[in-house]
């Protein structure tokens, strides 16, 4: 049941936050209570209630950041996070006006605070004014524009994954330096951030870099992959998406690490993804952690293509990885066209073979 006309208010928000860009949300939004359960991409309108030193930047939707101040009315979504060297939160059982929560993330995920990295301050309080609406009443939600769900693929471009250890080993670098170095060889890059918690500005970067085409989770309702019921099929339709735009190559990073909460390891698990990939390159920031990568991608089969991230920073640990792993190694702050001459044969050599759940389903 929809909330009744006469409990719509009509406000001004000082911010939106990125996560709620699939919406097109301007600055006047309408906003009621709801007696409905809250779910994860909820559009919910806030007032901040305290400052933070390490954390009180939010990402608009133009991907500007603005400074957060208390008494600042905000507008972002409900969503969980996991992240190792942040914040840890979830989706409370219920949300009612006059609830405090807390601002998990800068791209405007909020929810309630279960803990963060040592290394940060407390997160934002904020203090829930209402839910975002329609005229009618009903509660928005960023799956209203989410893409149509993919749960087979086709025809596609050869796709390089980047995955890693955890956040900060430098995948998103070894992303945008593939994507400068294959559009800089000619060729018509698209690129995605598939797991991780609502944010653009690692897309934006894939665009500043060359990608002709970007899309995320984001793009699929999600605010955020922790427990994400089908990722494999998330990954799919972003694929589906970026092959609209008649692509070269599609670049995709997986966000937070192979291990933790964000369902990373589902999408290697995927009979068809697995063979639309052309490349795997794993970042990692110690010896350790590339061992470890190698090691658990080889329980299901795969071999890692080229080792990157803050591990090569160094040309010791460049030459160590090769020597002790058998394992190319490339570091895309120092080389990024070696990272790039690593998998271009993988690249040029590409052929996706669709997989026989799909060719038995069409005959």
């Amino acid at each position: 049941m929809n909330t009744s006309p006469e409990q719509i208010t009509i406000i001004e928000v000082d911010k939106i936050g990125s996560a709620t860009s699939p919406l097109g949300l301007t600055r006047t939004i309408a906003i009621c209570p709801s007696s409905k359960p809250p779910l994860a991409g909820d559009v919910v309108v806030v007032r901040a209630l305290t400052d933070s030193a390490t954390y009180n930047m939010l990402e608009l939707p133009s991907g500007r950041l603005a400074k957060i101040n208390p008494g600042d009315v905000l507008a972002g979504v409900l969503g969980r996070r996991r992240a190792l060297k942040g914040f840890m939160g979830d989706v409370p059982a219920t949300v009612a006006i006059g609830d405090q929560l807390h601002l998990l993330n800068m791209g405007g995920v909020i929810g309630i605070s279960t803990g963060h990295h040592s290394g940060l301050s407390d997160a934002i309080q904020v203090e829930v004014l209402g839910f975002a609406c329609d005229e009618n009443g009903r509660k928005l939600n960023i799956a209203d524009a989410a893409l149509p769900v993919q749960t087979e693929l086709s025809e596609t471009a050869p796709i390089i994954i980047i995955a890693g250890t955890c956040m900060n080993s430098g995948k998103t670098y070894a992303a945008t330096e593939l994507i400068k170095q294959a559009t800089r060889a000619g060729l018509r890059v698209a690129a995605a951030k598939l797991s991780g918690i609502a944010c653009l500005r690692d897309t934006l970067n894939m665009s500043d870099h060359g990608a002709i085409a970007t899309a995320s989770f984001l793009d699929c309702g999600l605010p955020s992959t922790v427990g994400a019921a089908d990722l494999p099929s998330v990954a799919k339709t972003i694929i589906a998406r970026l092959n609209e735009s008649n692509v070269d190559l599609i670049v995709i990073e997986l966000g937070d690490g192979l291990l933790g909460g964000y369902s990373v390891e589902t999408i290697f698990d995927d009979a068809q993804l697995r063979e639309a990939t052309a490349a795997i390159i794993f970042c990692a920031s110690d010896y350790v952690g590339a061992w470890g990568g190698i090691e658990l991608m080889r329980r299901r089969g795969i071999e890692i293509d080229v080792i990157a991230g803050s591990v090569t920073d160094a040309q010791m640990g460049q030459d160590y990885i090769e020597k002790e792993f058998g394992v190319p190694a490339a570091n895309a702050r120092r080389d990024g066209a070696r990272l790039f001459e690593l998998v271009r044969p993988k690249v040029s050599s590409f052929e996706f073979r669709v997989s026989s759940s799909l060719a038995t389903a069409e005959a």
